[in-house]
């Protein structure tokens, strides 16, 4: 190891040292197998960078999006910055897709996180053997001379005045969480995953807009299962639902004699959910005194209980929503400009269903297997009618209202289909529907009604436009037409 380090002394660019790193552990281990996985500048992407194996050293660079679920030992090692050590390895137990396949069955595991002067994990350095092999008496050396290569790289980044760039990402094999466990291959919805995708791995508080019913607390929780809170509490609390001093109460807790009937210290949210994720839904609504103390949590991290003259620490992620226009609010002196200003530093608008076309008719079918699995009857099928009356539906209700009229028409349902009178929909008169004209409207319903056949038949266009009584040139040119991409099948 020595002999190395003398080597490096002139060595002034990142790759050797980071390449330097796995070689020196494969060589100190003796495990056949290392690998060096580092964070990007964001927290978005953890990648590949360089492997060891069996005395070659491999600089094919692989990435993977930000909540790298399907690689849980990883996210482990990440999310708690703690060495993982596993001898005898079970594959069967613990995934370890990011292990490339071997002869002999990888027996031991080692996952060690790697960090910054701060002491945050930036990377994980990793050693597999065939064999079973004790780790623990070479941990701190390595985290030792992981610390120093971390060491040395940020160093060399800050003199050439530039971060390293990112290595071309090249798609792996097994895909994470698709869209985070949310459903919509709509752009708008794309878009959302990618700023979802940015912030599950950093701290910032986030803001979550949209119209009622668009699926605000299910980001949320996506954005806590995801990310590296996964582990600890993740606690709703609805701002409207309370009067101001139960709100109060409920949130910082309050110590005995407070206040009548304060018999007992009570935990509030924000020390429940210490380590955790805590969403506030209707945020907009919370009285201006409660955001005064708020925004000390925010700004501080310190809490103050009722009845209390001490504060303390905690470390909660606020994650909060709201369906009404809180820069308005702010105009009317109905909600703090400071507050405001803290909590919308990343906002998430949530599209609403009606501008989500090719979204329906994927949702609908969702909500109706569910309602069918809960029932505990077979699956009812959809007529052609029926799925036409609900791609030409505005949902003023959103994704709440079209979950809720599925549910009520599986339940009216006897004939084991789904037909037009099953659904009680009510006539719109909003202001989008009447700036739409008739050759717009049926564009809409005809788009979806070919994503949904395209969908089920797995994205064969002969089969579908058999069922749809179309020849397939004419299926393609109304594909063109109505601008349907493969990527929406």
């Amino acid at each position: 190891m020595l002999g190395h380090f003398a080597q490096l002394t002139g060595a002034a660019d990142v790759d050797t040292w980071l390449n330097s790193l796995v070689e020196m552990t494969a060589r100190f281990t003796g495990c056949p197998l290392t690998q060096l996985y580092l964070l990007d500048a964001t927290h978005t992407r953890l990648t590949r960078t360089s492997q060891w194996l069996d005395g070659t050293l491999q600089q094919e660079p692989a990435s993977m999006p930000s909540d790298y679920d399907g690689e849980q030992l990883l996210q482990y090692c990440l999310s708690q910055n703690r060495m993982l050590s596993l001898a005898p390895l079970d594959t069967s137990l613990h995934q370890t897709g990011f292990l490339p396949s071997s002869v002999e069955a990888w027996r031991s595991l080692l996952c060690l996180p790697l960090q910054d002067a701060q002491g945050h994990a930036i990377g994980v350095l990793v050693a597999a053997n065939t064999a079973n092999h004790e780790f623990s008496g070479m941990a701190e050396s390595l985290s030792d001379l992981g610390r120093f290569v971390m060491g040395q790289m940020q160093l060399l980044q800050r003199l050439r005045g530039a971060v390293r760039p990112t290595p071309i990402e090249t798609p792996v094999s097994r895909p994470c969480a698709r869209d985070y466990g949310l459903i919509g291959d709509s752009p708008r919805m794309r878009a959302v995953y990618g700023l979802i995708g940015k912030v599950l791995h950093n701290p910032v508080s986030v803001l979550l807009t949209g119209e009622t019913g668009t699926g605000k607390e299910l980001v949320a929780r996506a954005i806590h299962d995801c990310g590296a809170r996964r582990s600890q509490a993740f606690i709703v609390q609805n701002c409207a639902a309370l009067p101001e001093h139960l709100l109060e109460s409920e949130l910082f807790g309050y110590r005995k004699g407070a206040f009548t009937g304060a018999e007992r210290d009570h935990e509030g949210l924000f020390d429940a959910a210490n380590g955790g994720t805590l969403f506030l839904d209707e945020i907009g609504d919370m009285p201006l005194t409660l955001q005064a103390k708020l925004l000390r949590v925010l700004q501080e991290g310190e809490v103050r209980p009722l009845g209390s003259t001490r504060t303390h620490r905690v470390d909660v992620r606020i994650v909060a929503a709201t369906h009404q226009d809180l820069h308005k609010r702010v105009e009317e002196g109905r909600f703090r400009e400071d507050l405001y200003y803290r909590l919308s530093i990343f906002p998430i608008e949530l599209p609403p269903l009606r501008e989500r076309d090719q979204d329906i008719l994927r949702l609908a079918r969702h909500f109706a297997d569910n309602a069918c699995r809960f029932l505990k009857r077979d699956t009812v099928r959809w007529s052609d009618a029926a799925l036409e009356q609900l791609a030409g539906y505005g949902f003023p209700g959103n994704v709440r209202e079209l979950k809720g009229l599925v549910e009520r028409a599986v339940l009216l349902c006897e004939s084991g289909e789904l037909l037009p009178m099953h659904f009680n929909l009510r006539k719109l008169d909003d202001e989008l529907d009447s700036t739409m004209n008739l050759r717009e409207r049926l564009d809409r319903v005809e788009r979806n009604l070919l994503v949904d056949c395209l969908r089920k038949n797995g994205g064969n266009q002969s089969q579908a436009a058999r069922e749809l009584g179309l020849p397939r040139r004419t299926l393609l040119y109304r594909m063109e037409r109505l601008k349907i991409s493969p990527a929406e099948i």
